[in-house]
Formats: C-alpha cells, structure tokens, sequence
C-alpha cells in the first residue's frame, strides 16, 4: 500500500510538471490565447443550445397543457 501511495504521488507531480512545461511553451509562441477562446467558443455554443432547449420544452409544455 506504501508502495502504491509513493508511485501515485510521483505520478501527480510528475504530470504537473508536464502541463506546466505545455502552458509554458503555449504562452511563449501566443497560442494560448487561441485555446483560451476556443474552449470560450464551446462553452458559449454549449450554454446557447441549453437555452434554446429549454425555450423549446417550456413552449411544448404550455401546448400540451392547453390541449388537456
């Protein structure tokens, strides 16, 4: 158990190490800002669709409860 408690803390710190080596890169070529907006795209594309989703179900609800 010992064994397996040092193996996953040198596990974390050994891909901490990676990603900030990663960010680093990123920052220094300016492609960091490119992620940074893409993943803003997909979180704004994926909170549009929620809404329109809902509007949708809130219509459909009303009709069905007007039919009844």
């Amino acid at each position: 158990m010992k064994k397996f408690i040092v193996f996953f803390i040198l596990q974390i710190v050994c891909l901490q190490q990676t990603i900030a080596q990663s960010t680093d890169f990123l920052r220094s070529t300016g492609k960091i800002y490119s992620v940074v907006v893409i993943i803003l795209v997909i979180f704004v594309g994926i909170i549009v669709f929620l809404f329109r989703l809902d509007n949708k179900l809130t219509k459909l609800e009303k009709q069905i409860k007007n039919e009844q």
